[in-house]
């Protein structure tokens, strides 16, 4: 049974987070421990973007303060399987490509990348710089797996929700976890 983290940045994109917490919630018997990492400009932006503030209630999710270093993922004793970082910045990714853990959120990936276990960036922001892509290239080769928030369309997508499940499904296999979900040339 996976043991996961969700760390939420203030990126844009707080559908993503949405939705994959709505979908881990759905497949609980996947999973044995679900935590969660928001920045405080990861709240507003939630509340900017989709109008409300419902990451406050979310039940059987463990929510902890970024600043929280006795959060039981903040060392690899915790033994945290999975993270994933929903929608991660850029900002959030270069402290993580440098060895900086100056809160809760880049502790736990460099304790998940020293550890050699699954991190999951979800980049949202384009177009990309030079300094991005070396650092998306030095994530890489540490072995985190960065996917960037590119929905596809070829499930023709009706709602927003159904465009971002595009991209959180495919998180959700990366994490290897099952959802049910549209395959190219399946049924």
């Amino acid at each position: 049974m996976q043991r996961i983290v969700i760390a939420i940045t203030g990126a844009s994109g707080s559908i993503y987070a949405k939705v994959l917490l709505d979908k881990l919630l759905a497949i609980p018997d996947q999973w044995q421990q679900l935590a969660v990492v928001m920045t405080e400009n990861a709240k507003t932006v939630w509340e900017t973007e989709l109008g409300n503030d419902s990451y406050t209630s979310y039940a059987g999710i463990q929510f902890f303060d970024k600043n929280d270093f006795n959060a039981p993922f903040a060392s690899g004793s915790g033994q945290y399987n999975t993270m994933i970082i929903i929608p991660c910045s850029m900002g959030t990714m270069g402290r993580i490509a440098g060895g900086i853990s100056n809160d809760l959120i880049t502790r736990a990936a460099d304790v998940v990348l020293k550890e050699r276990r699954k991190l999951i960036c979800v980049i949202r922001d384009t177009p990309y710089n030079l300094v991005h892509i070396r650092n998306m290239e030095t994530l890489t080769l540490a072995g985190a797996v960065i996917c960037p928030a590119t929905p596809s369309f070829y499930s023709r997508p009706a709602t927003i929700e159904e465009v971002a499940a595009t991209v959180v499904d495919r998180v959700i296999d990366l994490a290897g976890l099952s959802v049910k979900t549209y395959r190219w040339g399946g049924e």
